[in-house]
């Protein structure tokens, strides 16, 4: 935020994977750029050619006025352009004339945060949140909001007290979370998200962190030492006991039939859902599911009832499905391709799974990745 010796990591939601969320969808999800307009207007954002995408997408909304994605696409292109007040007046608008969506809101607080109107933007990200308890985004913009006040309070209680021993070291740990702001970098504020499609902006953010501050650096160094340790000593203590060469064709053929009973209850749970058959659908979520935002599973189910069933139509399309088995788990990894009545979303989404009793039930939904 400007004002502060601190910048704040705010994710803004990015053009190519700005966020979109059916309203029977229950997650985030890609807007659906199928439209030759909307990927038109992307490149020529990415290309930096502003004034060109905002003409192109002027004249898409001209014919096609409640057009979400070109909306959404034209709030940035505002915000990019430096049109604060315009993005926010469209940002506002989506809000108002699809609530389902929780990425305007997101938008939003990171405007509100970066013009020190903190309680807007706590409000804003609370709205994307109650709108989708798993939209990763403003769950993390929520987070560095709260963190940037505790450090803006620390700092004034350090400055009535300086005797107080206790403040200093929550203050050092607070300001350990915020990479220090560049001289006049009052776009950054808004640039530097780590999911922007941008290589430029985004390059530089992590760089002057250091490798012991951004959340990427710890998730590489977990998964290195995995594979080394594991392996090695599984290998060494049944090579004495077990033929190598009966071992090794038995491994493929039991990943191969895992896989396809992991495909089978994915597809069966997108046909479910596509059906409007609710207890084939809910039947697809373990015991152990547990859904995003604190929501009881009771008022999940009755949410995602209300929200599938009496569409005139679902379409649920999977691509590019890629699933990963590790002995009882299992993560199944693709493209959702969801059309209900006028709704066209397309999204990353990653299930994983869990068998018991002799069938893979999903414990974890999430989107992206």
């Amino acid at each position: 935020m400007p004002k502060s010796p601190l910048r704040t990591p705010f994710s803004l939601t990015p053009v190519v994977r700005a966020l979109f969320l059916a309203a029977a969808v229950g997650a985030t999800a890609l807007p659906a750029l199928a439209a030759p307009e909307h990927e038109e207007v992307d490149r020529l954002m990415q290309a930096g050619k502003l004034e060109e995408a905002s003409t192109k997408a002027d004249a898409f909304l001209k014919d096609k006025p409640r057009d979400p994605q070109m909306r959404f696409l034209k709030g940035v292109i505002q915000l990019d352009t430096g049109k604060r007040a315009e993005a926010i007046a469209a940002f506002t608008q989506l809000t108002q004339d699809a609530p389902e969506l929780p990425e305007p809101y997101n938008n939003l607080a990171v405007i509100y945060a970066s013009q020190n109107q903190f309680d807007k933007a706590r409000n804003a990200l609370e709205s994307a949140i109650r709108t989708n308890p798993s939209y990763a985004t403003a769950q993390e913009n929520l987070g560095d909001l709260y963190a940037r006040l505790a450090s803006q309070a620390y700092s004034k209680a350090l400055q009535l007290d300086q005797n107080n021993t206790a403040v200093a070291p929550k203050l050092a740990v607070i300001r350990t979370l915020f990479v220090p702001a560049v001289p006049g970098a009052k776009p950054t504020v808004l640039a530097a998200a780590p999911e922007a499609p941008r290589p430029a902006p985004v390059a530089p953010a992590p760089a002057p962190v250091a490798a012991p501050v951004p959340a990427p650096a710890p998730a590489p160094v977990a998964k290195a030492p995995a594979p080394a340790p594991v392996p090695a000593p599984a290998v060494v203590a049944k090579a004495p006991e077990a033929s190598p060469p009966a071992a090794a064709p038995a491994a493929p053929a039991a990943s191969s039939s895992a896989n396809a009973e992991v495909e089978s209850a994915v597809r069966g749970w997108a046909a479910a859902w596509a059906g409007q058959d609710m207890d084939r659908y809910l039947a697809a979520y373990g015991s152990d599911f547990t859904p995003g935002g604190g929501q009881s599973r009771k008022n999940w189910e009755e949410e995602r009832r209300a929200r599938i069933v009496g569409k005139s139509s679902i379409s649920v399309n999977l691509e590019n499905l890629v699933i990963q088995v590790n002995g009882q788990s299992a993560t199944a990894k693709f493209r959702q391709v969801y059309r209900a009545d006028n709704l066209n979303i397309s999204s990353r989404k990653t299930l994983e799974l869990q068998r018991s009793g002799g069938q893979w039930h999903i414990r974890k939904e999430s989107v992206g990745g």
